[in-house]
Formats: structure tokens, sequence, C-alpha cells
């Protein structure tokens, strides 16, 4: 599935995605009573388009004792950002606007392979879940459960549930360590090679200090130095829990 091909279940590529995120008019429909802040399934139309989303306000943020409060919506537009600037269509189309409940993140819903075994898929290793190992070691993403994993039947994999990312001191926990000490294959490296030019001097910094703390985008330009440094995947810090509980 290429950058330009149409999202799953909508018509949209991901510019006219964008677009209707940003412009359309947001409906709530109902509330995703599993998730742990405030989720909501809405729809978003503009003229003839239609298409469903997750908008998470952030008024219905729980505060957390290790991420400022109100900072998750952001910081799931800023894992957007990075996961468009590699190509991969890791992180389906995300936007900060202001909706029914102020302003808060709101995301193109897609639709999973129902028939998806999540356990068996974090236990393979598929070039798109490794994409994604790749991806959350630079974003630095401290809960990759399996249920954050969306496969599509055509094997494309998207990835959801970003607000716990960008933290300045080291909190990787993943269910994907399969690829742990390996070296990095060749197309990640020249991912990494494009992230930390355009994070040192390009519009993906420039978008992320809009998003982040300076510290936290220098941090993240420090991950992508080091992954390029080492030129292995990372391994499990022996100073936090390696992988998120619950893991699905």
């Amino acid at each position: 599935m290429t950058a330009e091909s149409a999202e799953e279940g909508t018509g949209l590529d991901d510019a006219a995605a964008m677009r209707l995120l940003r412009e359309g008019r947001l409906e709530v429909a109902g509330r995703l009573v599993e998730a742990t802040n405030m989720t909501l399934y809405c729809t978003i139309s503009a003229g003839d388009q239609l298409a469903a989303c997750v908008y998470k306000p952030v008024r219905g943020e729980r505060p957390l004792w290790d991420f400022p409060d109100g900072t998750l919506a952001a910081r799931e537009v800023a894992a957007y950002e990075v996961a468009a600037a590699t190509g991969w269509r890791l992180v389906p189309p995300t936007v900060y606007r202001d909706g029914p409940f102020g302003p808060g993140m709101v995301q193109l819903w897609i639709d999973a392979d129902p028939e998806a075994d999540l356990m068996a898929l974090v236990r393979s290793r598929q070039p798109a879940l490794r994409r994604m190992a790749v991806y959350d070691a630079v974003v630095n993403n401290a809960d990759r459960k399996a249920g954050h994993l969306l496969p599509l039947p055509d094997g494309h994999i998207y990835g959801v549930d970003h607000g716990v990312c960008f933290s300045e001191e080291g909190k990787l926990r993943t269910v994907l360590w399969q690829w742990r000490g390996k070296p990095l294959p060749r197309e990640a490296v020249t991912v990494l090679v494009t992230l930390e030019r355009e994070i040192e001097r390009g519009r993906l910094g420039r978008r992320l200090r809009e998003l982040l703390t300076v510290a936290e985008v220098e941090a993240t330009w420090n991950r992508v130095r080091k992954l390029l440094d080492t030129g292995v995947h990372p391994y499990p810090s022996e100073d936090w829990p390696a992988i998120p509980w619950p893991p699905i």
C-alpha cells in the first residue's frame, strides 16, 4: 500500500483525509468505553465526503505521573508527523483541532481485519511489523500493546494510541522485541537518515517543536542518531519494564 493509495474503507487518500479531519463537521456517535482516556467515536463530514474518526479531547485526559497534564493529544499528533515523515504510513491521518468537547486529537478510523490473530501477529517477523518496531524506538513509545496494532487484510499494519510517546527518558515498552540487537534493515537506515535531517533542520523539526518541548524534540533526534550509530534494534532497558501491561 503506497502513500497515494486510498485509506481502507474511506475512498480518501491521505491528503484528502487530512483536509476532511481539519475542516469537516465533527459529530459524536458514541464512546469507546474500554479506553483509559475519553475516546469518542465520531463521524466527520464535508460536502459529499463522510468518514468515521476517533476524537480524544484534552479535557478527557487522565493525569499521569510521568507525562505533563494535557499533552497527550499533541503527542498523538506528533507521532503521526513522525510516521508520515518515514513514508511507511504507520499511523492513520491525525490532526489537532477543536471539537464538541474542546480541542483534542482527531484521527481517521481504520477498520482492522476482524480475523487477525494479534498474539500470533506480534510473535511474527513481518517486515511491516519490523518497521513499527523501528518507529517505536524513534518516538520512545511507552505503550505498544498488541491491541494498538491494526492489521489490514492486505498485510498493511497501522499503529494507534501514541499519547505516551516522546518522553525525554527512555521508556520504550513494547511487545515487539523479536529483533532486539539485530542489524537494522537497509530501508530503515535510509529512513532514519531522512528523519535525522528533517528533525534537525526540516519541516518535521519545526512541526515537532510546535507540539512538544524543545528538550523532547532534541531527545527524539538523539534517539535517531543512536540508532544510526549502533546500527541495531535496541535492547530492552534494565531500568524500565520492557513490556506494557496488559500486553494485549
